[in-house]
């Protein structure tokens, strides 16, 4: 997902083209269906200026600031960016995607605390919000209701959504997304009522101030070095959605767009697998892969497991995996035995009612609570 900055909760510049706000004068919706019953609809895309010109914007001052970053920029600004940066990584891939939006695994208070500021930080919509347009993705992908649909290509899935009004189908099916678990959650609660206050302290005001109070750095260096790290963690979440939705390989389900592709893997922290993850997305791991090398995020998330803080982690075993690959893949993991079929089992995550026995009775569950 990505911020959303005008409107009700947070208010800069996105919220006003991300919410259901009225739009009879602006979509003409008509539906059809095809063979595979994949909605289509024709409608005015109705540009939201002030969101392209906030893009702009911090995509030129990105540009400064790496600039700033090798000619004038003190080395322990660069080193603060890079580690702000991370942080505000892993409150998404950890937080509000592999915990709150998946429930993939379970965290005690402590943990979900450190990660809904981590996820303040990386500014891209409160956890509550995050969360449904995610579980809505997943539930109607490549149609109509996924909010950045990748059959729309690349530019519109990379960041053209956030730049016209969300296609009604999206604020339809959002509506129909259980968010009970979120709604029971006060660390989830307690982040939305104050988001207007905490996300441009924690995301904007802090990394700032804190090169100038502490080693002298030059406010306008570490200014565009903040809006620097910002932007390039935008762009990073945003190739999962598109990069990995166009180029790599489908090893477990061919016909999602979602691809497995390790470069995008690397950059956003393991979240590249997304293939598999499509599959199977309560999987903590978000991938097969039994190393960290690609996937940093299940590394984070094991070493809390260590200290009792995550718990209830569930992932697949291999036979499972292996069925569905064999079912339905591409052929690059196992050879397949299937005829063609669209978009088998959806589901957002564990606890979605349309989640299959078989896959409950198979996962398995590590570091489980009494």
């Amino acid at each position: 997902m990505t911020p959303n900055l005008f409107g009700n909760t947070a208010t800069l510049y996105l919220e006003a083209s991300q919410q259901g706000i009225p739009q009879e004068k602006s979509v003409n919706v008509s539906k059809s269906y095809d063979s595979k019953n994949k909605l289509h609809s024709k409608y005015t895309w109705n540009i939201v200026w002030r969101n392209v010109i906030a893009f702009i914007y911090l995509h030129l001052g990105a540009v400064y600031g790496i600039y700033l970053f090798f000619t004038a920029a003190k080395l322990l600004t660069v080193l603060w960016s890079v580690l702000i940066a991370m942080v505000a990584a892993l409150g998404i891939t950890a937080g509000a995607h592999r915990l709150w939006a998946h429930r993939s695994y379970k965290a005690k208070w402590p943990m979900r605390l450190m990660l809904m500021i981590f996820q303040t930080i990386a500014f891209q919509n409160h956890l509550f919000e995050w969360v449904r347009d995610h579980r809505v993705h997943h539930k109607f992908t490549d149609t109509d209701a996924d909010p950045h649909n990748a059959q729309r290509g690349f530019f519109f899935s990379h960041m053209g959504w956030l730049l016209v009004r969300k296609h009604p189908d999206v604020i339809e099916k959002g509506a129909t997304v259980d968010m009970s678990d979120l709604e029971a959650d006060p660390i989830v609660i307690w982040q939305r009522r104050l988001y207007i206050i905490l996300m441009p302290i924690f995301c904007f005001l802090l990394p700032a101030w804190i090169p100038c109070y502490f080693w002298g750095e030059n406010a306008m260096f570490s200014w565009y070095a903040t809006i620097c790290r910002y932007t390039m963690s935008l762009n990073l979440t945003w190739l999962v959605n598109s990069a990995a939705h166009i180029w790599g390989m489908r090893p477990y389900d061919k016909t999602f767009s979602a691809t497995d592709n390790i470069r995008v893997a690397m950059g956003a922290f393991g979240e590249g697998w997304h293939n598999y993850h499509h599959v199977f997305p309560w999987d903590y791991k978000a991938a097969e892969l039994g190393d960290y090398r690609a996937n940093f995020t299940t590394a984070f998330i094991d070493l809390f497991a260590r200290i009792g803080w995550a718990y209830d982690l569930k992932t697949v075993h291999v036979n499972l995996i292996e069925k569905r690959a064999a079912r339905t893949g591409d052929g690059t993991r196992i050879k397949p035995n299937s005829e063609e079929h669209y978009h088998e089992e959806t589901i957002w995550g564990w606890g979605d009612k349309d989640m299959h026995q078989e896959d409950i009775d198979g996962a398995q569950i590590f570091n489980k609570s009494d």
